[in-house]
């Protein structure tokens, strides 16, 4: 009786459970089709603000500068982002002498210049912690001396071209009201309230929550060891395009980086100086461009949408190499923290778009004076 008892229950749980796996395909099924019928071409190739957004970037900023001060290190006031640097280091830009002519833009236009730059590598946490915790890592290039006219109003970054990544192809959040939301409740440590807002289920971003969980990714095994995207769109001449900087082993002589101890807080950090400074073995990539195609769904506005590249394939303008240096040093370390990334030091010609390059303008701006002016005070 017993045994016919169990039988009788494992056969109600083996339904129950088929059931509810068939539900749950079913709705898969449904949200992919109602997603790709909301997400499909064309696009608008042109910005669109959104009525809100001044005010949104102004709370913004708020809360960012109230997530300063919390992390602030003793008498220095770190990145509301990116705190964590594993070094700041010498790079060559180098155009490449097959560039396409429609390519051949603003810092690219003359084939084979090389542009002298500062390479940035870090952590993408508002808070150093130690490089084995799941974390975006970022990657920054300041090309130095650019001729021209450019988008800064500071002197001091006149002449520079910037290019800010970090190592996964899209972002958590598609626009400037989305951040604010997810901000705000981070910054609370309400994390669950950043994808969950409200009760109601038309408000949940649980495709946004799987692309930050995607985000939060194991280190690799070097800060130069992995790609960077720039997420969201800029211009390129006449084009819109998303960047990507990808590791080119193969322009460099063959080198295999010794198995680091992931365990050691600064890892990251020593694996580039194990590379660079140590064994003196030169790191290359290469830096790519995707042109949008405004017939499919690339949009400009929402950088959860990553631009399909089968259709949009991405296209070498320009090689990069990180030359053998000794580059961890208290005063270049020191320097590094000083130094100002910011996609708005920029050429006309390459202009940030959309709405997170807009509010990064405004958020950089406000975060930078803030830092440089409390830690000059000091």
């Amino acid at each position: 009786m017993l045994t016919k008892l169990w039988l009788l229950l494992g056969r109600l749980l083996g339904r129950l459970l088929l059931v509810v796996a068939t539900l749950g395909l079913a709705s898969w099924a449904i949200s992919a089709l109602v997603y790709h019928f909301k997400h499909r071409g064309p696009v608008s190739a042109e910005e669109l603000i959104a009525p809100t957004e001044a005010a949104d970037t102004q709370a913004i900023i708020d809360n960012a500068i109230a997530v300063v001060a919390q992390h602030s290190e003793n008498t220095r006031v770190l990145r509301d982002a990116h705190a964590k640097a594993h070094g700041c280091v010498r790079a060559q830009v180098r155009v490449r002498d097959d560039l396409d002519v429609a390519l051949r833009q603003g810092v690219f236009a003359e084939a084979g210049r090389t542009w002298q730059a500062w390479m940035r590598l870090s952590n993408g946490n508002a808070y150093p912690q130690f490089d084995r915790i799941k974390d975006a890592r970022g990657m920054a290039i300041k090309l130095l001396d650019v001729p021209g006219d450019s988008l800064t109003l500071d002197p001091r970054h006149a002449h520079e071209q910037d290019f800010v990544m970090f190592n996964h192809p899209v972002f958590f959040v598609r626009d400037v009201a989305e951040y604010r939301t997810n901000f705000a409740a981070q910054a609370e440590g309400k994390r669950l309230l950043a994808f969950f807002p409200s009760l109601d289920p038309r408000s949940w971003e649980v495709r946004h929550l799987f692309i930050a969980l995607q985000t939060l990714a194991p280190a690799p095994e070097s800060p130069v060891a992995t790609t960077y995207s720039s997420v969201a769109p800029y211009k390129f001449g006449p084009y819109n395009v998303k960047y990507r900087v990808v590791p080119a082993p193969s322009q460099c002589p063959d080198y295999q980086l010794p198995e680091q101890n992931r365990e050691l807080p600064n890892f990251l950090r020593s694996a580039l100086y194990r590379q660079l400074s140590l064994d003196r073995a030169p790191a290359c990539f290469q830096l790519q461009v995707q042109r949008q195609n405004t017939a499919h769904y690339m949009p400009i506005e929402d950088t959860s949408i990553e631009w399909d590249e089968a259709i949009a394939p991405f296209e070498a303008v320009a090689d990069i190499r990180v030359p053998a240096q000794d580059f961890d040093s208290p005063e270049q370390n020191l320097a590094c923290d000083n130094l100002s990334f910011n996609p708005w030091h920029a050429v006309p010609d390459h202009r940030p778009i959309g709405g997170i390059n807009r509010l990064r303008r405004a958020v950089y701006e406000a975060i930078s004076a803030y830092r440089h002016e409390r830690n000059e005070a000091h």
